[in-house]
């Protein structure tokens, strides 16, 4: 089949009009790799939610509709006033450590990148070392620290080995390479301090970063379990995911209503990606067209 089709018109010129290229095979079968997989990734999140509105009875039912769908969950779950203390807790420890993070794991990344003192390379390299170890390795001595500071079922004990991260140091430091020197050298000119000239010249450039590393962080410690389990003693003190655990007794797992529970859950990750990910998506942008 030719590449254009030729028509005759009623004026008696010939109309030519490109024929439609075949599709191409590979882009067939990318395009199918991608559903497949967004289905798997979506697959869990409509489980939770269909599980969220069935009736106890029916939870190990595998069928993703529920026959009798209810929000009795959803009210029951509202109505606990457990709920909104893990809430809060969840949102002040998430809150704060992702503040922390971006402010010392930026600060150490910048020095590290801009600076040049003797060891510089091997600050670098220990901290980066510190990503080797499993998080379970590390939580005896962080239970020691807690207390003996006296931090045991605080907040300070939940958000302290999260204040600062080493992935957050590197993600930082990489991002600040991209930042030209004579920035900084006409800052210097301009009279500001090495502070000012970090955050009124450097931060503004690493925008991308920094949202990438404030969904990281947030996300985090918003999921984590394992350590807010260990350091927690009262029920006051839970997060989400250690309050949501305990629901039902020791008899049956009430799955409905953790199902419910992490439904809800799930609203604060989706306003923090959808408010970060702008900034993201912007860096790019913007490093395009300057390219």
């Amino acid at each position: 089949m030719s590449a254009t089709e030729i028509r005759p018109t009623t004026a008696g010129v010939l109309d030519t009009k490109a024929a439609p290229k075949p599709r191409n095979m590979g882009q067939i079968i990318r395009w199918l790799l991608l559903f497949a997989g967004g289905i798997v990734m979506v697959m869990p999140i409509a489980y939770m939610i269909s599980t969220s509105l069935k009736w106890p009875w029916e939870v190990y039912n595998v069928n993703l509709i529920p026959e009798e769908p209810t929000v009795e969950n959803y009210l029951y779950v509202l109505e606990d006033g457990r709920f909104y203390w893990w809430f809060l807790n969840s949102i002040i420890i998430a809150t704060a450590t992702t503040i922390s993070a971006l402010f010392f794991d930026s600060l150490v990344g910048y020095t590290l990148c801009k600076f040049k003192f003797p060891g510089r390379t091997l600050v670098f390299i220990a901290i980066l070392s510190t990503l080797m170890i499993p998080t379970e390795m590390l939580v005896i001595p962080w239970y020691l620290m807690s207390q003996s500071f006296g931090w045991l079922d605080s907040y300070w004990g939940i958000m302290f080995p999260g204040l600062m991260t080493a992935f957050g140091v590197f993600l930082m430091k990489q991002f600040f390479e991209s930042v030209p020197d004579d920035f900084l050298e006409a800052a210097r000119i301009d009279g500001l301090n090495e502070f000012q000239i970090w955050w009124t010249v450097a931060m503004p450039l690493v925008r991308p970063a920094l949202a990438a590393l404030a969904i990281f962080v947030f996300l985090g410690n918003w999921t984590a379990f394992l350590w807010p389990l260990i350091v927690t003693n009262s029920t006051d003190m839970y997060t989400l995911p250690v309050g949501l655990a305990g629901f039902g007794d020791e008899a049956d797992v009430a799955w409905e209503l953790i199902m419910t529970g992490a439904a809800i859950s799930t609203i604060p990750t989706l306003v923090v990606f959808l408010v970060f990910q702008r900034f993201i998506i912007r860096g790019v942008v913007m490093a395009g067209l300057k390219g």
